[in-house]
C-alpha cells in the first residue's frame, strides 16, 4: 500500500480509470459479439450493428484502449465479412 500522499491518490485514480477502462472495453467487445452474430443469422440487416461496432472500435482506439492499427485491422475485418455475406445473396 502507498505510504506518500502522492501516491495514495494515484492509486485512486488508477483504480477509477482502470474501472472506465474495463467498462468501455467490455462494450466494445459486446457490440463485436453482436455484430457478428446478427451477420451469421441475418445478413441484410446487419448494417446498423456493424456499423455500432466499427464506432465502438474506432473510440477505443481513439481513447488508448487498443492500438490504432489494431481497431483498423479489426474494422476491416468486420467490413469484409459483411460485403462476402451480403455478395452470396
Amino acid at each position: 500500500m502507498a505510504n506518500v500522499k502522492s501516491a495514495e491518490k494515484r492509486n485512486r485514480q488508477r483504480l477509477k480509470v482502470r474501472v472506465s477502462n474495463v467498462t468501455q472495453k467490455s462494450t466494445m467487445r459486446s457490440k463485436i459479439k453482436d455484430a457478428r452474430a446478427k451477420l451469421a443469422s441475418a445478413p441484410a440487416t446487419a448494417t446498423p450493428d456493424i456499423k455500432q461496432a466499427i464506432e465502438a472500435l474506432d473510440k477505443a482506439a481513439q481513447k488508448g484502449l487498443i492500438k490504432k492499427k489494431t481497431a483498423s485491422r479489426r474494422v476491416s475485418r468486420l467490413q469484409r465479412a459483411l460485403n462476402a455475406a451480403t455478395a452470396k445473396k
